[in-house]
């Protein structure tokens, strides 16, 4: 989410390479945020190959900008 939150989308490629995930992890987790409509994913091909894109919907927004503020006020920021 902290990834997708200040950028138009994302491939699963970069997700990939800048969360340091298995291809297994964050599969799971971009369908556990999908389910909850915190993200949208679309899925075309890129050429032969297959592409994954993903990017944060305004609820998966709202409730990302709602734990950042929650978190700060449990560090006292």
């Amino acid at each position: 989410m902290s990834l997708l939150i200040n950028i138009e989308s994302a491939e699963f490629n970069y997700l990939l390479a800048e969360t340091k995930a298995s291809k297994g992890n964050l599969s799971v987790q971009i369908s556990k945020l999908k389910e909850v409509n915190y993200i949208e994913v679309n899925k075309s091909f890129k050429g032969n190959m297959p592409l994954t894109t993903c990017k944060i919907t305004s609820i998966g927004s709202q409730a990302f900008r709602a734990y950042v503020e929650e978190i700060k006020k449990y560090l006292k920021l």
